[in-house]
């Protein structure tokens, strides 16, 4: 008699289809496997059938996109999110959410254990299992890529051919590739020699910019509060929005990024990412940012954007830092409101317009002309202020014997 129930996070791949037989054999256990559709094309068709047919009693499929977008991206847009300043964090988004899911349907199905398919270098199990501790930590987590015997992928097709377990897997398949709908990441095969370009077939939903029209595109998009509600006038929900920005980002080339970065586990990885939509709309979120916040929180957003990338990588979603930056970052954004005009050409993003009810920029105090409204003579009396204190460790330093010498050469006694 099974006296053990597990909720496993299915991806309908090579190792969560072996992970439902050998989790059910080990720990005489039954097995409900969950899907969250955040967007993603080829893995999700007939994921319930095929999780069935693998061994499981019952098999969640749940589409997720909308709060993902909503009340996820959404967030990691107002916060400036970059990781080291370039990755928009696609799929480290994505998997608290996926936690979530997972111990809401583990305790609607009184489920003692949640499995994940995560390997033991990678971010995403550090992703999963602090989320999953910190929502229920009573749940006992299994990672079973961590313990089990299967030492190479032949062995886990040998394994599911013995169990009668389908699959359909290519060895020859180059890569690893994580998909939703904010953005793709892509890793291994000739990707971890980083002395090689990546390949056109590392890239599933960009053009290569060398082949993409010949003739520019122009867009408009409407933020509220920092949020994009509009793309070229029209009225759209955000998953939509982003599903028709990755067209049309990905149709010019824009959206490829090939990076370095630093691992939640300490080691340095090379990733292809697209992300055709969510560049545009880091873009042009920026160019909003800067007509209508004022200097001072401009620039500190910066560091704190930094801190907020680096704590959604790291799987820190559900913590009371996180909880607090992202009530100051809805703060900021309460201003920014308006339109930006983009001009997309051959991977390029170029702005071509700036609007807002909430603008800081005065022309009559910008311009050159006659117009100029700027009070020039308070400059130097500005400028004296601020250099004050530059001014007096340049001219004053003290030496070994006690005197204070002038950078000038004139000594006085202290």
């Amino acid at each position: 008699m099974q006296t053990n129930k597990i909720v496993v996070a299915y991806s309908g791949g090579l190792d969560t289809s072996v992970m439902v037989k050998w989790l059910s054999k080990k720990y005489n256990a039954e097995i409900i496997t969950v899907t969250g559709n955040l967007g993603q094309k080829k893995e999700i068709v007939n994921i319930e059938e095929k999780a069935l047919s693998t061994g499981a009693s019952k098999a969640y499929v749940v589409n997720l996109q909308k709060e993902f977008i909503e009340d996820y991206a959404w967030k990691a847009l107002k916060g400036g999110a970059l990781y080291e300043g370039e990755y928009p964090l696609a799929t480290a988004i994505g998997r608290p959410l996926l936690a979530k899911l997972m111990v809401e349907i583990a305790q609607k199905e009184g489920a003692n254990m949640v499995a994940h398919g995560c390997t033991g270098k990678g971010n995403d199990q550090v992703r999963f299992e602090v989320g999953m501790k910190t929502l229920d930590p009573n749940l006992q987590i299994l990672a079973p890529l961590r313990d089990w015997e299967f030492k190479s992928r032949e062995e886990e097709i040998m394994y599911a051919k013995e169990n009668n377990i389908p699959i359909s897997v290519n060895l020859e398949k180059p890569y690893s590739i994580d998909e939703n709908i904010w953005g793709i990441a892509t890793e291994c095969g000739v990707l971890e020699d980083t002395k090689v370009a990546p390949p056109e077939d590392a890239y599933q939903i960009t053009t290569n910019p060398k082949n993409a029209p010949q003739e520019s595109e122009i867009i408009k998009l409407t933020f509220n509060k920092g949020i994009p509600i509009k793309l070229d006038g029209v009225e759209m929900p955000g998953a939509q929005l982003v599903s028709t920005l990755n067209d049309l980002g990905g149709k010019h080339g824009i959206g490829r990024l090939d990076i370095i970065e630093n691992r939640v586990v300490g080691i340095k990885s090379r990733e292809v990412y697209e992300a055709p939509g969510a560049q545009l709309l880091f873009a042009a979120l920026k160019q909003l940012e800067k007509l209508t916040l004022d200097k001072d929180t401009f620039r500190y957003k910066q560091n704190v954007s930094n801190t907020y990338a680096n704590l959604i990588y790291d799987g820190f979603w559900f913590t009371p830092l996180f909880e607090a930056l992202t009530a100051f970052f809805d703060k900021v954004q309460e201003r920014v409101s308006g339109e930006i005009t983009l001009e997309l050409y051959k991977g390029t993003i170029k702005v071509l317009s700036r609007e807002s009810e909430n603008s800081l920029y005065s022309q009559e105090l910008a311009t050159y002309t006659e117009e100029d409204a700027f009070n020039h003579k308070d400059a130097e009396g500005f400028i004296n202020i601020t250099s004050l204190p530059h001014q007096v460790i340049t001219r004053y330093t003290v030496n070994k014997t006690g005197w204070v010498k002038s950078k000038v050469g004139e000594s006085v006694k202290k």
